[in-house]
């Protein structure tokens, strides 16, 4: 059964994140709530990846505060987040996500069922005796992406998974993560593609230089940019 979505909504409360000297977030205030994914979009160095790790509470802010439904501390059980490089255990695929089920609190009468449906999930039945290690890129993030639903997260938080992937592992990295998103859980993705974007979105939310510039429902934005900056950014021009 997945976890419940006490942890929403996420608000930051003028939240900022500097290190040593630089300002990588400036008074952030908004809030993630449940419903279609929220994707990040904003050229290099605006800050998405920051945004993700300090909604996860992987890192405090510098100023300001994030709150998880409401409350300043929350343990990170309902929340899971997949990196843009994850690391692959030594063991088997079936190997890595019985560890994050064990990791998880699952019973061990389940666990080999609950295995065989997250590689399911993610299109990779019949690949659990293969060694995590020899996957392909895009075998490994659809691995790393069901370790994360080993968890049974009420939000998924995703760091640009598709980078560098070619277009038929993107197809089965994007359909997947639909499928997550229709199952109730919330999707928060950073991306620097903006066709999957387009294709993935609920609401966008546009960084640059580390400040939400823009934030509007998906196809809103994209047919009608309210500033300079989106504007910009959808037309392929460089920002700096």
């Amino acid at each position: 059964m997945r976890a419940s979505n006490s942890d929403l909504p996420i608000r930051f409360e003028k939240m900022s994140v500097s290190e040593r000297g630089l300002t990588i977030l400036d008074g952030i205030t908004m809030q993630i709530e449940p419903g279609a994914p929220t994707l990040i979009i904003g050229p290099n160095g605006s800050g998405k990846t920051t945004f993700l790790r300090a909604a996860m509470g992987l890192l405090a802010p510098t100023q300001g505060r994030v709150t998880w439904g409401g409350r300043e501390t929350s343990p990170a059980l309902r929340r899971a987040f997949v990196f843009q490089r994850p690391a692959m255990l030594r063991r088997s695929a079936a190997g890595n996500l019985s560890y994050a089920l064990r990791a998880a609190g699952s019973p061990k009468s389940q666990r080999g069922q609950r295995v065989e449906d997250l590689l399911a999930r993610v299109g990779l039945q019949g690949l659990g005796k293969r060694p995590a290690r020899r996957l392909s890129g895009g075998e490994q993030q659809r691995l790393a992406l069901a370790r994360a639903l080993a968890r049974d997260p009420a939000v998924l938080f995703l760091d640009e998974p598709t980078a560098s992937l070619d277009p038929a592992s993107t197809k089965a990295i994007e359909d997947a993560i639909r499928c997550v998103a229709a199952s109730g859980v919330k999707i928060v993705m950073s991306t620097h593609d903006l066709g999957e974007a387009r294709r993935l979105a609920g609401e966008i939310v546009f960084l640059h230089r580390g400040r939400v510039v823009e934030r509007a429902d998906a196809v809103q934005f994209f047919s009608c940019p309210k500033t300079p900056e989106a504007r910009s950014f959808i037309a392929g021009d460089l920002l700096v």
